[in-house]
């Protein structure tokens, strides 16, 4: 595979970030008047871009656990289907509000925490299926239903979010944004192929590329000393030289907001922008691995 010159393509600007949500329910009015509010801010704000709704954790049942919970809480479960009307009240407030013609991709989002006894192959195939139930009925000329998953290695052994993305991708047609991390991977110009838990960097590519041309990664650039964006250098570096193709980046996923929210978040708690910066610096400093496109920063909050 012949590479690329590092000066054939102009490295892209900062595009602005927008506002990506933690999205505990409850199960009562108020999810649906906080999805409103939220897709109204959303709007207000007059940009456009991909904006991810973190769900939680599949459960048996069909049910969600909230995000930043373990299999022991006693935080209150809800229907998966749920995220169907949350998802639409955000869109009718995004629509309502928004400035400028703004539209957004609303990515439904959901992790791979596999403590609960689903199935990876299980999981994906369902919530391939509540993604297409709220393209269905949230759907708007302003706001474009997709997937997402944050898939990180601590979180399930590779084959079950291997099993997942394969799953979700036969069953939907809609875009799915790969939030993920990369957990113990090498950075660039290690010659070590194995990242943490028993994941290797095929299996990472896998999950935030290779399953499915439908796959784009939003990965996660959380640290201020950059070397979350030099792993992804290497797992891009990996895929372009064994064949399967550089990752597909669609942008930067940061948590600044939500670390002042919450707190917890030494050298963990980069901005929208030098998290998007970080990841473009590092990738266009290797001609295998330089983008011409970068269009996404996006930056998570609590509710």
């Amino acid at each position: 595979m012949a590479l690329l010159s590092l000066g054939t393509t102009a490295a892209p600007a900062y595009p602005g970030h927008t506002v990506s949500r933690y999205m505990p329910l409850s199960g009562t009015a108020s999810d649906i008047s906080t999805a409103r509010s939220a897709g109204c801010d959303a709007g207000r704000t007059g940009r456009s871009g991909v904006r991810i709704l973190f769900f939680g954790t599949q459960e048996r049942g069909g049910r969600l656990r909230p995000p930043g919970t373990t299999r022991d809480s006693t935080a209150p479960r809800v229907a998966a289907t749920r995220a169907i009307r949350v998802t639409a009240a955000w869109a009718r407030g995004f629509s309502s509000c928004r400035t400028r013609g703004a539209t957004a991709d609303v990515a439904l989002g959901v992790n791979n925490k596999d403590d609960t006894g689903l199935g990876g192959g299980t999981a994906g195939t369902a919530w391939a299926r509540i993604v297409n139930e709220a393209a269905s009925s949230a759907s708007t000329p302003a706001v474009t239903i997709a997937g997402a998953v944050d898939a990180e290695p601590s979180w399930s052994s590779p084959a079950w979010a291997r099993g997942w993305a394969r799953a979700f991708t036969t069953t939907s047609t809609r875009p799915l944004y790969a939030a993920s991390s990369a957990d113990g991977c090498p950075t660039y110009g290690s010659a070590s192929v194995a990242c943490g838990n028993g994941w290797t960097l095929a299996d990472v590519h896998y999950v935030a590329t290779g399953a499915s041309a439908q796959i784009r990664a939003i990965p996660q650039i959380y640290r201020t000393d950059g070397i979350q964006a030099r792993q992804w250098a290497r797992i891009s570096s990996w895929g372009a030289r064994q064949g399967p193709g550089t990752v597909r980046f669609a942008g930067s996923l940061s948590q600044h907001v939500a670390c002042r929210q919450r707190g917890g978040c030494a050298r963990t708690n980069n901005t929208a922008k030098a998290a998007w910066t970080q990841l473009r610096d590092a990738l266009n400093a290797h001609p295998e691995t330089r983008v011409s496109a970068l269009p996404n920063a996006t930056d998570v909050r609590w509710p």
